[in-house]
């Protein structure tokens, strides 16, 4: 038997308790050497609130969701299969099917935890065509309307009325406040 990733699908907004029912269960029933590794993937999402303030968070990559490295038999999938919160294993017709490595890296690099550096996500509540005030930089105080959001970028685009005419802007999400 050799060691595999598994995906779990729960129900959302358990994961982290089907997680620690996972770890009891496996304790309680000698399944040390059957489970070996439970994850739950997150990255971390910066979200820029009113006014430009910077608040960063976990966020869950895939909700409802939680992999399981183990080797499969009956003894071991029985028991992850009956802990409380657990749905099922993914795969077809209730057949377990285990990550590839590729699919396992692909999921965990975009956590971060691969590589032990910290990604981070940039979010805002800005949408195209809202109206913003700009808060800081040469164009304090100018109002304008969003024509673009890129949050990769942690930028808007913003059209703003100088000298009477529509301008197009680039602007980070900390220079401008929603009106």
């Amino acid at each position: 038997m050799t060691k595999k990733w598994y995906v779990l699908h729960t129900y959302s907004g358990y994961e982290n308790k089907v997680k620690k029912n996972l770890e009891t269960r496996i304790e309680t029933m000698g399944l040390e050497n059957n489970v070996f590794g439970i994850e739950i993937p997150t990255e971390m999402v910066t979200e820029i609130k009113e006014g430009g303030r910077r608040v960063e968070s976990e966020k869950k990559v895939f909700p409802g969701y939680v992999l399981v490295r183990m080797e499969l038999d009956d003894r071991s999938w029985a028991a992850v299969r009956n802990t409380p919160g657990v749905t099922g294993f993914v795969g077809a017709d209730g057949n377990p099917a285990p990550l590839t490595r590729e699919e396992y890296n692909k999921i965990m690099g975009r956590t971060g935890k691969t590589k032990g550096d910290k990604k981070s996500v940039v979010s805002s509540s800005l949408e195209v065509g809202q109206s913003i005030k700009v808060v800081s930089g040469p164009l304090a105080e100018f109002d304008g309307v969003v024509s673009e959001v890129s949050p990769d970028a942690g930028k808007v685009k913003v059209m703003v009325s100088i000298f009477g005419r529509e301008t197009p802007v680039e602007l980070s999400f900390d220079q401008v406040a929603k009106i």
